[in-house]
């Protein structure tokens, strides 16, 4: 049986160190490409509100 069968919750996911220039690299790419914020944190991992604080 796994954590969410027995407790009904998930399991927090790990607290991450990203660099500054990792940051940014993510703002200047959304800025460029024609890809939702939605679909960054897809592809890279970050949480979609982390992404837009970043932006903002």
């Amino acid at each position: 049986m796994s954590i969410i069968e027995s407790t009904g919750k998930k399991k927090p996911r790990p607290r991450r160190s990203l660099t500054p220039e990792f940051k940014v690299e993510i703002v200047e790419l959304r800025r460029r490409s024609d890809r939702s914020v939605g679909q960054m944190a897809k592809d890279f991992d970050p949480t979609e509100t982390a992404v837009r604080y970043w932006i903002k």
